[in-house]
């Protein structure tokens, strides 16, 4: 065997080249065989994910301690020749080089992980995919109201990560701050408005107030933040038109839009409900000050 190994080393470098080439298909080949044959057996999907980029990183270590033995005796002109060529390397692939380090803080966890929600780029979506030169995206929104998916895929080079911010919606705290805004006529009774949107939030979006808390205090021994309530709040503002409430609450990052739809049929149920003492209010006009006119029916005239 060592004979066998000393034999392929003294070859030429075309041989030896032709031996890294069929070397690189079979650990490849195999790699890829192994992928398929084990990750089947996996039934988590996140395991199972993780699993394939594992065994995929390996297979692409093999091949490069396999090219090392291979070309072992060229390795010192390899090396003279890269150096030279550096700069003009480092120049022309800046943004494959960017790319790889973006990918290596991505993985260490920092920024965000396969599932999470995010915006990057200015692009909504769930993380499906981390490469080695780019994060893929399931995209989210675009022409489709609220957080539904759009059914474009979108890939990000890694770089961006050291150039833009990232907004992760359910990495630390998978809970999110959200609004809805009512008008409310003046002559309502303003108790009965106030304790219909309290007790309506309680009922449909009171089931994340507890988990939240927990959510927020690991958050809150992790980072430097103040403590913060997350049980639904009712606040009022008052215009020239009408009472306007705001009704903050706290719910989950995948079911904000379906919880504010349950959210407003309750609520509109509800005030129906009342009799008339609250009522919704509407853009109206009220014309004031109309000037008065005389008719003269025998001259036919009008006069001011």
């Amino acid at each position: 065997m060592a004979e066998f190994v000393s034999t392929i080393l003294n070859e030429s470098i075309y041989v030896k080249i032709l031996i890294g080439f069929v070397g690189t298909i079979i650990i490849l080949g195999l790699a890829q065989l192994l992928q398929r044959t084990l990750t089947k057996s996996i039934e988590n999907p996140d395991m199972r994910y993780r699993s394939r980029k594992i065994i995929v990183f390996l297979g692409y270590i093999l091949v490069l301690l396999f090219l090392t033995g291979v070309f072992s005796n060229q390795l010192h002109s390899v090396v003279v020749a890269l150096g030279v060529a550096s700069a003009g390397v480092a120049f022309a692939l800046q943004e494959v080089i960017v790319s790889i380090a973006g990918w290596l803080a991505i993985s260490s966890g920092q920024f965000y992980s396969i599932g999470d929600r995010v915006r990057l780029s200015g692009t909504v979506g769930d993380v499906i995919d981390i490469g080695v030169f780019s994060t893929t995206l399931m995209e989210i929104g675009e022409w489709i109201k609220g957080d539904k998916y759009s059914g474009r895929v979108v890939r990000i080079a890694n770089s961006f990560v050291f150039t833009q911010p990232v907004y992760n919606y359910s990495a630390d705290f998978p809970y999110l701050w959200d609004e809805i805004v009512l008008p409310i006529k003046y002559n309502s009774d303003i108790q009965i408005a106030r304790s219909i949107l309290q007790q309506t939030a309680e009922e449909v979006v009171g089931k994340y107030i507890q988990p939240a808390q927990e959510r927020w205090k690991e958050m809150y021994k992790k980072y430097r933040l103040e403590h913060e309530s997350v049980d639904p709040v009712v606040t009022l503002n008052a215009n020239d038109n009408w009472m306007e409430f705001t009704l903050r609450y706290i719910v989950d990052y995948k079911k904000r839009r379906s919880n504010k739809d349950q959210l407003f049929e309750a609520i509109i149920n509800k005030i129906a409900r009342t009799d008339g003492k609250v009522a919704i209010a509407s853009t109206t006009l009220q014309l004031v000050d109309l000037p008065v006119f005389k008719l003269d029916i025998q001259n036919k005239s009008v006069q001011p």
